[in-house]
């Protein structure tokens, strides 16, 4: 049971700067808790082989990943958003309980696979309540400030994760995961649901249309498949992603080839950089999207990630290392904000909103997973360099296909997601 001052004080917390950007920022706390230490935690504390870590990393990853676009379509299901989000949470206190208590294979592996599959409501859920709560007119600012408490919340989390590590060693970060949870719980449920309109937090607002009630497509997933500048857009993400996720490790690898004393601290250093740099970037997206346009954001983003891959190649001095990791938080910051208003813009009226975000989620965590291993081939075979040039040719790919393929979204008038016909009577 959640004690009532705790309970009280976290409340008041919350309606003083606004449940949602509580929520955002204690979520990232969540989730920063577990996911980046599990993997040393295990290698460097619990004596596990690579491939014991390999083997819970891949298995959790996949069935992740899989469950990305089911999660979706439970959220545009149901209406009690904010308790599903409670439940999620609950589940993940339980499970980071369970990896501090019992570290061993076969509990981790069950763990860190239910783990995952519950952390596919966040992104979407957070998304929905933010469309069942502002008008759309607010839409653009109120992503990007989400996007901005989400990477304060990741800055405070290293923080934190690091001084108690130090403190009280390795295992006790994962009781930030449950402490964490419990904030977090309040804070979602401090939500009015009578304040969350959810047909709109589902994409089906019917503005343009008659105002009775639309219903959702038939076949949801076919709908989605015939959106061309959805397909467009979930190619483009895939093609992003599998260009930036390996960048950081690669970085990293070099860092620590070359000053092994200094690794974690300049590793650390990379991540708490790039993440205070998406903070202001996410605030800038919100606004200039609404300025400019979906589109243009959206190429400064996709434009920053080749030329940030070739730039490393210039140097690998420490200090220019990590001065180019900084554009990472430039390309980040500014997609994770576009990536729910686009597809808020894509699906509007459609009643899929959520269904097609978690699809294209899953498309850009596809890109991310198989890069690791075609960019650790790459290395093996011809070194860093070729590696860094294959990366930056993928996100160069995606600029020119991004510029010649995908529309402007915001205001779109033309073809969204098939839809049923509206009933009048």
């Amino acid at each position: 049971m959640i004690s009532t001052p705790l309970r009280g004080s976290v409340a008041r917390l919350c309606k003083g700067l606004n449940a949602l950007d509580a929520l955002n920022f204690l979520l990232a706390d969540v989730r920063g808790a577990l996911g980046p230490f599990l993997n040393v935690y295990l290698v460097t504390q619990q004596g596990w082989s690579q491939s014991a870590v390999g083997m819970v990393t891949m298995v959790s990853g996949l069935l992740g990943l899989a469950a990305q676009g089911p999660a979706g379509a439970l959220i545009d299901a149901v209406r009690a958003k904010r308790e599903l989000v409670a439940a999620a949470l609950a589940v993940l206190a339980i499970g980071s309980v369970v990896i501090f208590a019992v570290p061993t294979f076969w509990p981790v592996l069950l763990a860190n696979t239910v783990l995952a599959v519950v952390g596919d409501i966040f992104g979407p859920a957070v998304a929905a309540l933010t469309l069942g709560l502002y008008a759309r007119s607010q839409l653009a600012g109120r992503m990007g400030r989400n996007g901005a408490f989400d990477h304060a919340g990741n800055v405070f989390i290293a923080l934190a994760a690091g001084v108690l590590g130090h403190l009280f060693g390795q295992r006790s970060v994962f009781l930030l995961g449950p402490f964490f949870a419990v904030l977090a719980i309040i804070a979602v449920l401090s939500i009015p649901a009578a304040a969350i309109d959810h047909q709109r937090a589902r994409g089906q607002d019917g503005q343009g249309r008659d105002e009775k009630a639309t219903r959702p497509a038939q076949g949801s997933v076919r709908a989605l498949l015939r959106c061309r500048p959805l397909m467009i857009f979930a190619g483009c993400g895939l093609l992003f992603h599998f260009a930036n996720a390996p960048l950081l490790p690669l970085v990293g690898q070099k860092l620590a080839n070359a000053n092994p004393e200094w690794a974690t601290a300049m590793m650390s250093s990379c991540i708490i950089a790039a993440q205070l740099v998406m903070l202001p970037m996410a605030l800038l997206a919100g606004h200039y999207a609404e300025k400019w346009g979906r589109k243009p954001v959206l190429l400064i983003a996709f434009a920053v990630l080749p030329l940030r891959a070739c730039l490393y190649l210039a140097s690998d001095n420490p200090a220019w290392l990590i001065g180019v990791q900084l554009l990472d938080g430039v390309g980040a910051g500014l997609v994770g904000v576009l990536t729910p208003l686009i597809v808020a813009d894509l699906t509007r009226e459609s009643g899929h909103y959520n269904l097609a975000l978690g699809l294209i989620m899953s498309a850009q965590g596809i890109g991310g997973a198989i890069s690791g291993l075609a960019a650790g081939a790459v290395v093996d075979r011809f070194g860093y360099s070729w590696a860094f040039l294959g990366l930056g040719a993928a996100a160069g790919l995606a600029v020119m296909a991004l510029t010649a393929l995908f529309p402007e979204t915001a205001g779109r008038t033309g073809p969204r997601l098939a839809v049923a016909p509206t009933r009048t009577g």
